[in-house]
């Protein structure tokens, strides 16, 4: 278990087991999408009638797949990767009340989450779990934020865990993220 300074947030710190990489399937899906708006606005000079509706869907359809495609092209075609096991992360947030704020940041500085607690996920509130978790349950990446009047600060740094202690709180998200 590492941490990083209180300052670093954990969706911008780096890891050198983390890196950012581009998406193969997400490339070609924004190819796709680019190639389609373009083959469907250009169909709309095929029509004769040109201020048909036809004419204008096509043109509108067309339109909107190609910007659909700029758009997961220049921000979704990249993926966090931790690089021991080639497992996709995904980023998190949790709330949960401020009554469990010490016991939250006690829990993770010991790297031992536990649902047996009585902790309980909320939609909002006055404190926030960052999480960066790999598909495999191998990292895990932890921060906890408080809310103090228009901003939340962090209250931690940024925790992580890999091999077994990554899944013991990969265990303790699932279950926090199912209630």
């Amino acid at each position: 278990m590492a941490t990083q300074a209180i300052d670093a947030m954990i969706f911008t710190s780096t890891h050198p087991d983390i890196v950012k990489r581009t998406s193969i399937s997400g490339l070609i899906f924004s190819t796709a999408m680019l190639l389609l708006g373009v083959l469907v606005f250009a169909s709309t000079f095929e029509i004769a009638d040109r201020t048909s509706a036809l004419s204008m869907l096509l043109m509108v359809l067309g339109m909107g797949f190609f910007l659909l495609g700029i758009f997961c092209l220049l921000w979704k075609s990249k993926e966090v990767v931790y690089v021991p096991t080639g497992s996709v992360t995904k980023e998190y947030t949790l709330f949960f009340d401020l009554k469990y704020m010490e016991m939250l940041k006690e829990m993770i500085e010991t790297g031992h989450l536990a649902t047996e607690e009585g902790i309980k996920c909320e939609g909002s509130g006055n404190v926030r779990m960052d999480v960066l978790l790999s598909q495999d349950n191998k990292f895990v990446a932890i921060q906890l934020f408080q809310f103090v009047p228009y901003a939340y600060t962090p209250m931690t740094s940024v925790y992580y865990y890999t091999g077994k202690d990554a899944a013991k709180i990969s265990t303790f998200l699932s279950k926090c993220r199912g209630n």
